[in-house]
C-alpha cells in the first residue's frame, strides 16, 4: 500500500491552491461535500478546475468562526483533495465534490494576488508499511471499540460498519474510523497529523474509547432522567437534564455560578474562623439541594446575611473634642449637661483607644431633643448612625430574630440595622426604651440585657445567624420618657443622662436662632418679609403650648409661617407678627392661667411630674351632708388615694373642723382633667393644704403651688421632678413655690433666671406649709388656741394645748340621766360579788 501511495504522490504536484475548511478536517480517502462561498476560496477553487486532475489542498482553520483567515489561523497539515464535482450557485457561490488523496505538510504558505487566492507549496508524507502484530491488534481493537461506539452513539449505521473487516490496510483504517467520528476538529487534526500508523491507531483508541465513555454518561444521566419524569412534570425533567449534563461537562450554570460567588465572598469579607466554618458548612448543604426548593431558598437567604455582614468593615473614629462640641452646639442650643457628659466620655474614649463604656440612656420629656442629639453625636465622632424604635415592640424575635426553621425567618433589628450601616461600629439609637410590652412572644427587655450589657455583648447571638457576632464596638444610646417603665435588670446596664425641659428664655433663643428660620425656609419666605416680636413668642408659649420640650412650639411656628405665606401671596411685603394680633394667627388661646387665678377654699395648687414634663394640678375638695364617707375622683391610683386619707387624718387629728359633725359630713376630693390617670405621693401636701383649708374656711392664696410628699403626722418628705416641676409652675405664672427641704439641692439645676423670677421656701412639716398656704392663718391659731397651754409638736416647735376649763366644758357636756346611769353601774358591782360569794358559801365552797 505503501509503495501505491508512493507512486501516486509522485505524479501529484508540489504546488497547489489551497482552500481553507471551517468545522471539518479531511483525511485521505476521504469524500466530502463543500460549500465554497468566500471570495479566495471561489478563486482558488477555478484554478485547480482550470488545471490538469483539478488538485486542490483542503487545510483546516484553527477557528472556524474566522472570516478572513491569515496565515497564522490555518493548520499547516493537510490533503490533497481531487475535485471531482462542482456546481456554480445563482449567487456566486460553489458547491464542489472533494476526494481526499493523501497527506501533505504545508512549507510555504503565500497568498497570490493576481488569482486572488492562495497557494501552497507542500511535501508528501511517505508512510511505511507495518505489519507487526501490535498493528495488527490495534486494528483489531479499533474495530471493535468503533462498532461499539457505533452502537452506543446511534448516529452510525451499525451496518455500515461491518466494511471495515474487509480493509487489511492499517493507515486507510485509521483514516476510515477517524473521518467517521463525531468530534472536535482540532482532536481530528491530531490523528491527521499522526504520520507512524501506531501512533495513529493508538490515538484513535484512545478518542473512540474516551466518546464511549461520554456516551455512557449521556446515556446515564437519560436513564436518571427518565425515572425522575416519572414523579416530577416535564419542565423539572428538562431542568435536571440539563444540572445533569452540565456537571457532567464542568459547564456553569445559574446556579453553579451563585455559588462561586459565594465562595468568592465568603473568602473575601474576612469572616472570622467561626462563622466562616459555618458559611462553608451551609454551602455545602445548598450545593446539594434542587435550586428551587424552599429549603435552598433558606438557605441562600441565610448565606446572603451571612457573609454581608460588616464583620471587619470599622469606620474610624474622630475623637475631637473642640469639633465634636462645635457640633454639638449648631445642631442643639442648651441641653448642657447632656452635651458635657458626651465630651467626658468621648476624651475617655481618646484616651483609652476605645469607645467601650457604660450605655447611655437619655431620659426626658418629648421634644426635648434625645433624638437628634444622638444623630449629632454619630456625625461629630464620624461615624454611621441607625435609629430603631422600640414602641410597640412586643416579641423578644425583633431583637433576637426568628429561627431559620420558621418560613420567613429574618435577623432580628439589631443585625438588621448593623448590616444596613455597613460598618461594625455604628452609633446604634434605641429609642422609646420604655414603651416596649411583653406578651406570650416573651419580653423584648430581657433580650436587650445581653446586648447593652459591655461585659457580655462581644458575643452577642442571633437567632437567625446562629453564630456570635461582635457588638462590642457599636455605640448604643437609648432614649426614654419615664424610667419607671424600664425594668431595674435592664435599668442597672443604662448610664442615666436626664433631659430637663427647656426654660422660657431659652425657648426664645431656640425659635430666634432654629425654629423660626427653618420654618420660614420650608414655607418659602425669604428672610426680612416675616417678623415675630418677642412678646408674641412669650404669649404663644403661654396661651397655645404647654410643654417642657419645642415639638409643639414649632409645630405653631410651621402655622404662623403658613399664615404669612398666604398673605405674602396676596399681596403683603412683610407681615408682622405682634402680641396684640397672634390670635389673628392662632385662633383662640388654648390654655388659661388657672394657677393665678382660680386658688380659693378647698381650691390648691401642686405640682406634678408626667412622661411630657412637669405640669401644675389643681385640687379640689368640698363636703356635703353624708354618712362619713370619703370620695374620690379623677382617676386616681392606689398611691393617690393614699395620700388623700393620710391628710384628712392630719387634719383631723390638729383639731381642724371641729365645729364639723364627721359621722354625718361626705367629703369629696376631686382632681381636674379626670380622663387622665394620676398618683404618686407628691401631691401630699397640696392635699393637705386643700382639706385644711375647707374644714377651717380659709382660702388658699394664689399665685402659689407647692410639692412634697406628708405622712400622717405632718411631715414632709422629697420628691422627684423637682426640675420639671418648677419650670411648669414658672410657666403657669406661679410666683411662689413650697417644696421639701431635702430637695434644696436639686435647686441648683433651676436657672437663675428662673429663680430670680420665683420665690422659693423649703418646708420639714405641714406646720410651716399651712401659714405659708392659707390667708388668715394666724388669726385663725390664735382663735383656735386661745389662751392655751404649750406642748411640744411632731416637728420639734411648741405648740398650745387644751386647759383644764376646756376639759371641764367638755365634761359638762354629759347629760345627767348619763351620769345617773353610771352611778347606779357603779353601786352595782359590789352587790354582785356578794351574791357570788354567798352563793358559793351556800354549796360548801372554799375561797382560799
Amino acid at each position: 500500500m505503501a509503495e501505491e501511495i508512493k507512486k501516486q504522490t509522485l505524479s501529484l504536484p508540489t504546488v497547489v491552491p489551497a482552500v481553507a475548511i471551517r468545522d471539518v478536517v479531511m483525511f485521505p480517502g476521504m469524500s466530502l461535500p463543500l460549500s465554497v462561498d468566500r471570495e479566495k476560496s471561489i478563486a482558488a477553487v477555478e484554478l485547480a478546475l482550470d488545471t490538469p486532475g483539478k488538485y486542490i489542498l483542503a487545510v483546516s482553520q484553527k477557528n472556524a468562526e474566522t472570516e478572513e483567515p491569515k496565515e497564522a489561523d490555518i493548520y499547516h497539515f493537510g490533503v490533497i483533495a481531487q475535485i471531482t464535482q462542482n456546481l456554480k450557485m445563482p449567487d456566486g457561490s460553489m458547491k464542489i465534490f472533494l476526494q481526499g488523496l493523501a497527506r501533505a505538510r504545508v512549507t510555504k504558505l503565500e497568498m497570490n494576488d493576481v488569482a486572488g487566492s492562495w497557494f501552497a507549496t507542500v511535501e508528501y508524507i511517505e508512510e511505511e508499511d507495518d505489519d507487526s502484530p501490535v498493528v495488527q491488534a490495534l486494528m483489531r481493537k479499533v474495530f471493535d471499540e468503533f462498532d461499539h461506539y457505533a452502537r452506543v452513539s446511534h448516529r452510525i449505521a451499525v451496518e455500515g460498519v461491518s466494511f471495515l473487516r474487509q480493509i487489511n490496510d492499517a493507515s486507510k483504517l485509521a483514516d476510515t474510523v477517524a473521518s467517521n467520528m463525531l468530534v472536535k476538529a482540532d482532536q481530528r487534526q491530531e490523528i491527521l497529523e499522526a504520520v507512524h500508523i501506531k501512533d495513529r491507531l493508538e490515538k484513535i483508541l484512545k478518542l473512540i474509547t474516551s466518546e464511549v465513555e461520554i456516551l455512557g454518561l449521556e446515556e446515564k444521566i437519560h436513564s436518571k432522567v427518565r425515572a425522575q419524569i416519572e414523579k416530577n412534570q416535564k419542565e423539572y425533567y428538562l431542568n435536571e437534564q440539563m444540572k445533569a449534563i452540565q456537571k457532567e461537562l464542568s459547564q456553569k450554570d445559574d446556579f453553579q455560578k451563585e455559588l462561586d460567588a459565594l465562595r468568592v465572598k465568603i473568602k473575601k469579607n474576612g469572616l472570622p474562623p467561626h462563622a466562616k466554618e459555618a458559611a462553608e458548612k451551609e454551602l455545602d448543604r445548598l450545593a446539594k439541594m434542587a435550586p428551587f426548593s424552599p429549603e435552598a431558598t433558606v438557605s441562600r437567604t441565610y448565606l446572603d446575611w451571612l457573609v454581608n455582614m460588616p464583620w471587619n468593615k470599622t469606620t474610624e473614629d474622630v475623637l475631637d473634642l473642640k469639633e465634636a462640641k462645635k457640633i454639638l452646639d449648631e445642631d442643639h442650643f442648651g441641653l448642657e449637661k447632656p452635651k458635657e457628659r458626651i465630651l467626658e466620655y468621648l476624651a475617655v474614649s481618646k484616651l483609652t483607644n476605645s469607645l467601650r463604656g457604660p450605655v447611655l440612656c437619655f431620659a426626658g420629656a418629648p421634644g426635648v431633643g434625645k433624638t437628634s442629639l444622638a444623630k449629632s453625636i454619630a456625625r461629630a465622632i464620624g461615624r454611621k448612625f441607625v435609629r430603631m424604635s422600640l414602641g410597640g415592640v412586643r416579641d423578644e424575635s425583633e431583637i433576637r430574630g426568628h429561627r431559620r426553621t420558621y418560613i420567613g425567618s429574618m435577623p432580628g433589628r439589631i443585625i438588621q440595622g448593623i448590616s444596613k450601616a455597613k460598618s461594625a461600629n455604628p452609633v446604634f439609637l434605641l429609642d422609646e426604651i420604655d414603651k416596649m410590652g411583653s406578651d406570650w412572644r416573651g419580653d423584648p427587655a430581657a433580650a436587650l440585657l445581653e446586648l447593652l450589657d459591655p461585659e457580655q455583648n462581644k458575643e452577642f447571638s442571633d437567632h437567625f445567624l446562629d453564630v456570635p457576632f461582635d457588638v462590642s464596638k457599636v455605640m448604643f444610646i437609648t432614649t426614654a420618657n419615664s424610667l419607671a417603665n424600664i425594668p431595674s435588670t435592664l435599668r442597672d446596664r443604662l448610664e442615666i443622662i436626664d433631659f430637663d425641659g427647656y426654660t422660657e428664655y431659652e425657648k426664645h433663643d431656640i425659635v430666634d436662632k432654629y425654629l423660626l428660620p427653618k420654618q420660614m425656609k420650608m414655607h418659602g419666605i425669604e428672610e426680612g418679609r416675616l417678623e415675630v416680636t418677642r412678646d408674641a413668642v412669650a404669649l404663644l408659649m403661654r396661651d397655645y403650648v404647654r410643654e417642657a420640650g419645642v415639638r409643639n412650639l414649632d409645630r405653631e411656628i410651621g402655622s404662623l409661617c403658613r399664615k404669612a405665606s398666604k398673605m405674602i401671596v396676596e399681596g403683603a411685603k412683610k407681615v408682622v407678627v405682634t402680641r396684640e394680633n397672634l390670635h389673628e394667627f392662632l385662633g383662640v388661646p388654648k390654655y388659661s392661667n388657672f394657677a393665678t387665678e382660680e386658688n380659693g377654699v378647698g381650691i390648691a395648687t401642686g405640682l406634678a411630674w408626667t412622661s411630657v414634663g412637669g405640669e401644675t394640678l389643681s385640687i379640689e375638695a368640698t363636703k356635703l351632708p353624708g354618712k362619713g364617707q370619703l370620695i374620690l375622683t379623677g382617676m386616681l391610683g392606689n398611691v393617690m388615694k393614699e395620700s388623700v386619707r393620710a391628710a384628712l387624718t392630719y387634719a383631723r387629728s390638729r383639731g381642724y373642723g371641729r365645729d364639723i359633725d364627721f359621722d354625718k359630713t361626705d367629703f369629696h376630693v376631686h382632681f381636674p382633667e379626670g380622663a387622665v390617670p394620676k398618683d404618686g405621693p407628691s401631691a401630699g401636701s397640696v392635699i393637705t393644704t386643700a382639706l385644711t383649708s375647707l374644714l377651717t374656711g380659709l382660702p388658699v392664696k394664689k399665685q402659689l403651688a407647692m410639692t412634697g410628699e406628708v405622712t400622717i403626722t405632718g411631715r414632709v418628705l422629697p420628691v422627684g421632678g423637682i426640675k420639671d416641676k418648677f419650670l411648669a409652675a414658672y410657666r403657669e405664672g406661679v410666683k411662689t413655690i413650697l417644696y421639701p427641704h431635702t430637695n434644696e439641692k436639686d435647686v441648683s439645676e433651676i436657672p437663675e433666671r428662673v429663680r430670680k423670677d420665683l420665690t422659693l421656701i423649703p418646708v420639714k412639716h405641714m406646720d410651716e406649709v399651712l401659714p405659708l398656704a392659707l390667708e388668715g392663718w394666724k388669726e385663725f391659731e390664735a382663735k383656735l388656741h386661745k389662751g392655751a397651754g404649750h406642748k411640744k409638736s411632731a416637728s420639734g416647735k411648741t405648740r398650745k394645748t387644751a386647759p383644764r376649763a376646756a376639759k371641764k366644758a367638755v365634761a359638762a357636756k354629759v347629760t345627767r340621766p348619763a351620769k345617773k346611769a353610771a352611778k347606779t353601774a357603779k353601786k352595782a358591782v359590789p352587790a354582785r360579788k356578794g351574791a357570788a360569794k354567798a352563793k358559793a358559801k351556800g354549796k360548801g365552797g372554799k375561797r382560799k
